[in-house]
């Protein structure tokens, strides 16, 4: 049989390569020298790529909360005098925090869990052949596209005391209602955030409902599954991961409504407007950096242990799907 010349050349410097290694000399522990090299060299080149992200996440995230944590345990930055929980005490009796934390955790247990079921509920609508399906989507995009600035604006528009709504009340001899200074005012920040946050979460969502298996579907179907066992049994268990990451992403993003309630009413909103972000500017501006970082350790504390729960709980559900 003829074999042509080029494929006996790469036989021939295939068993050359293969000789040369079988030739190499040995370390102490037997292992070939020219593999170790290549292995050493492909660690310094890993090590080179990472240590860029390594020293900037440690100037820039590590160093400052390990700062943080040290003002948090001293009486002030001049005599550093070290009082260990006293700031922490002293945080947790002022009445500002206790009322910032109450209203934050009111609007994050009440956004978060619209924001993930009602966008879940956008993408499957999206699923189905509904009409207007791209001027539907189109409309909970566009908030990504605006600038924060315009989308408050938008809201001053329609919630002022003289906005948009009112006058629509006033059509049906309704009285006029203060939103953003009444009892009323989180629920006009809840429907912002939602409106803001629901087109995101929503192609997330729809991007993993699409990478569901269509056999697994197409067999439950053939099984005669009512749709709402193929949801609860197929596809929740499926889109799992992608829950836990938009409800950690929703949860983040409620703790930085900050922006759009100062953008609205300034430093001292409405008493139901006022977060944790409002204390820690105001306590920022003040040169108060104890009791800043004391309620900022206090808040990475609550928060770590709420994401370690929802890790734990999507462990647990998601386990039979990811194998």
């Amino acid at each position: 049989m003829h074999f042509p010349k080029s494929r006996k050349k790469e036989d021939g410097l295939r068993i050359m390569e293969k000789n040369k290694k079988a030739t190499a000399p040995l370390d102490k522990r037997g292992k070939r020298i020219n593999s170790n090299r290549r292995r050493h060299r492909g660690r310094l080149i890993s090590i080179g790529y990472l240590l860029p992200s390594a020293v900037g996440l440690l100037l820039f995230f590590v160093l400052p909360f390990l700062i943080v944590v040290y003002y948090s345990v001293i009486d002030n930055p001049i005599s550093n005098q070290f009082v260990f929980l006293d700031n922490f005490v002293m945080v947790f009796q002022n009445a500002a925090f206790r009322q910032a934390a109450q209203n934050t955790f009111t609007f994050s247990i009440s956004a978060v869990p619209l924001a993930v079921v009602l966008s879940l509920f956008l993408a499957m609508m999206l699923e189905s052949r509904i009409p207007f399906k791209s001027q539907f989507r189109t409309f909970f995009l566009s908030p990504m596209m605006v600038p924060i600035a315009s989308v408050v604006l938008i809201w001053q528009v329609l919630f002022h005391f003289n906005g948009m709504i009112n006058e629509l009340r006033a059509v049906f001899d309704l009285d006029k209602i203060d939103w953003l200074n009444s009892a009323y005012a989180q629920v006009v920040i809840v429907i912002l955030f939602l409106w803001k946050n629901l087109g995101y979460n929503m192609i997330l969502f729809m991007a993993a409902l699409s990478s569901i298996p269509k056999d697994i579907l197409e067999v439950a179907i053939l099984e005669s599954a009512t749709p709402f066992q193929i949801f609860f049994h197929i596809k929740l268990r499926y889109i799992s991961s992608t829950i836990l990451f938009v409800t950690i992403m929703s949860l983040i993003n409620s703790f930085k409504v900050f922006r759009e309630i100062y953008l609205l009413k300034g430093d001292y909103p409405y008493d139901t407007m006022y977060m944790l972000q409002h204390f820690m500017n105001n306590t920022f501006s003040r040169l108060d950096y104890q009791k800043m970082s004391a309620a900022a350790i206090m808040m990475a504390i609550v928060m770590v242990i709420i994401i370690g729960i929802l890790f734990l709980t999507e462990n647990y559900f998601g386990k039979d799907v990811e194998g």
